[in-house]
């Protein structure tokens, strides 16, 4: 109901300084065709907060009915016409220089900043602004490959996002089957992970009693989830995806689970890619179900590698020496059958990929010295722990062809949650059980660069 009051509130303001300045001839109204440029640059110099909202609004109008080339030479213009000002970025230093103090630092600061940055923030005040600002976000990735100076605009919204969708601001809601059907439609179109065909198939994830869907909102986008995680309560920590969304399974009571297992967790807004928000959401919900069901003992996830098997196929061509020949044949075989046959072929694709996916987790190593799989660096940095390496957990063919079936779980413990954080974030050390650390074959058990891999 807040939420609805202030966007009305934005509403009538705006309506207002529609009003104020209908008759002007500074401004032309929506409708006479005006330069999307120039009503950006009185936005800018306006003071006066009912018409400053009555522009916002015309402009993200102007911009929601433009098409893809008319927005990239808007988003264009915003990064050659909407930078800093150089003299006086020049002027303020040149004062520093004269007579140091916090005063002319402010002063430099402020001059530093790109003049978009306050144009952005002025849009956000528009009806349905920050909404309209994510999907322009959006429409950068589209142009960024071919116009690499979009690069600095995009900087910007990252910045400025990163405050708005603060923790603070945040709003944990437990998504269930009374939750409105416009919010529910958009679970099942954000599913990035496991998808959900149907309504059926919806519903046998969030109705059980054994089951719960999290979702972060924002007070200024109340109707539409920014992040989610789906929750199984289990017995105990499962090894496969499977038995967890099988039509014909049944449900425990909650009394009975002593195990919360995120098994899927899912972006839902691509106009705010790298804005990190999926750690409080896992956090919060473990603090929340702790707080519902104290029988719970254990927080687990069970996730995909999806690009474990593309990684994998390129060591292949190297035979590296920690792939024996048996390894290089036993995945040769699921590479041409597609699927796992019997219990033999399961034998050996045991082994190999166990070893594998230790090389994969614990030695290999992008640029900043972390781990490549992207999965992997978001629950490690949230100060999970690697625990267990599933090698079947997922048969399907679509988990064949991204990860040849392995599936991990990553282990939330609240005692050492800090710890491991600290040690991943300084030292990009991987925690790691003693059973994941067993699985390193000899070859690269001992690292040469002493990277440590801890229990």
């Amino acid at each position: 109901m807040r939420e609805t009051f202030f966007a009305d509130l934005l509403s009538q303001i705006a309506d207002r300084g529609r009003a104020l300045f209908s008759g002007s001839r500074q401004v032309p109204l929506l409708g006479h065709q005006p330069d999307i440029r120039d009503l950006c640059h009185a936005l800018l110099s306006r003071r006066g907060e009912a018409s400053g909202v009555a522009l916002a609004d015309q402009i993200l109008s102007i911009w929601s009915q433009s098409d893809s080339e008319q927005k990239k030479r808007f988003l264009l213009d915003l990064v050659a016409d909407f930078g800093p000002s150089i003299p006086q970025f020049e002027a303020a230093v040149a004062a520093w220089k004269e007579q140091p103090s916090e005063a002319a630092l402010r002063t430099i600061h402020a001059a530093a900043e790109p003049r978009r940055q306050e144009l952005i923030r002025r849009l956000n005040l528009a009806p349905g602004g920050t909404r309209r600002l994510v999907s322009m976000r959006e429409e950068i990735f589209a142009h960024r490959k071919a116009h690499p100076e979009l690069d600095v605009l995009d900087a910007d919204f990252v910045h400025l996002f990163s405050s708005w969708f603060n923790r603070g601001f945040l709003v944990l809601r437990r998504i269930d089957w009374t939750t409105s059907a416009n919010i529910l439609e958009k679970i099942i179109r954000y599913e990035a992970v496991h998808a959900i065909h149907d309504w059926t198939e919806l519903r046998r994830r969030i109705e059980p009693e054994d089951r719960r869907l999290f979702a972060f909102f924002h007070p200024q986008m109340t109707d539409e989830p920014l992040i989610f995680v789906e929750v199984a309560l289990t017995r105990d920590i499962p090894d496969s995806i499977a038995p967890l969304l099988a039509p014909d399974r049944q449900a425990i009571s909650t009394t009975e689970a002593d195990t919360a297992v995120f098994y899927s967790i899912s972006n839902c807004q691509a106009g705010l890619r790298g804005v990190s928000f999926g750690n409080f959401l896992i956090k919060q919900v473990v603090e929340d179900l702790r707080r519902e069901l104290p029988n719970l003992r254990t927080f687990v996830t069970l996730s995909p590698v999806p690009g474990f098997a593309k990684w994998l196929d390129r060591q292949l061509s190297g035979a590296p020496a920690w792939l024996t020949p048996a390894d290089i044949d036993a995945l040769e075989s699921l590479r041409q059958s597609g699927g796992i046959h019997n219990d033999q072929e399961r034998v050996r694709l045991a082994t190999t990929l166990d070893g594998a996916a230790a090389q994969y987790f614990l030695v290999e190593k992008n640029d900043h010295q972390k781990p490549i799989d992207p999965v992997a660096r978001f629950h490690l940095g949230n100060g999970a722990r690697l625990e267990r390496l599933n090698p079947f957990g997922d048969t399907s063919a679509n988990g064949i062809r991204q990860s040849y079936g392995l599936m991990v779980n990553y282990l939330y413990d609240l005692k050492s949650i800090e710890e491991n954080h600290e040690a991943f974030a300084e030292a990009g050390e991987v925690a790691a059980s003693s059973a994941v650390r067993g699985k390193l074959r000899p070859a690269t058990a001992e690292r040469k660069d002493n990277k440590k891999i801890v229990a």
